[in-house]
């Protein structure tokens, strides 16, 4: 197996980046890593906002990560800044407001292509567009939000590992909603 010249490059992004986007970063670069793919798919996360930039993830978010086998401890917030389009081939937003925003800063055509909601990936989502903001909600919340983004970075995950494990490295995946 050939491994890919550049890492397939994917940025989760929510509101301050310190709940719903750590949780789906951390999710899908496990889900990478378990597969092999470690090096073959790169994840990061960033918020819309600047409130939180440089703080950890929200206490709870890490809780539920921690609660379901995961570490989110590295974890820093950060503004997504839109010059990162450039070096981006995937920009998933957790909810419409985020993909509004992400739109509004997009330079190009090819900016606004990257951009997709995390839950246009799930066919269970039956339609369903944004991840619930667990920030004012409670452990139980934050629970189901983690549950929820599993199963959409799981169906994104599909998507995309077909063309990582491919032989030529100049394959890039075509990701489209389900």
């Amino acid at each position: 197996m050939k491994a890919m010249a550049d890492p397939f490059r994917i940025c989760m992004v929510c509101t301050g980046n310190i709940c719903r986007s750590p949780i789906a970063e951390v999710v899908l670069r496990r889900m990478a890593e378990d597969a092999g793919l470690g090096d073959a798919i790169r994840v990061t996360s960033a918020g819309t906002g600047e409130w939180h930039v440089g703080e950890q993830a929200d206490p709870r978010t890490l809780a539920a990560l921690e609660d379901a086998g995961y570490d989110g401890r590295t974890h820093r917030a950060r503004q997504f800044d839109p010059s990162w389009f450039d070096d981006l081939d995937l920009v998933v937003a957790l909810d419409r407001s985020h993909e509004r925003i992400l739109r509004s800063w997009a330079r190009s055509d090819e900016d606004r292509s990257k951009i997709r909601l995390l839950l246009s990936f799930d066919p269970e989502a039956r339609g369903a567009s944004d991840v619930a903001d667990p920030y004012y909600g409670d452990a139980a919340m934050f629970d189901a939000v983690l549950a929820e983004i599993e199963r959409a970075d799981r169906a994104l995950f599909h998507q995309i590992a077909p063309a990582m494990r491919a032989t030529h490295h100049d394959e890039r995946p075509t990701v489209s909603p389900s």
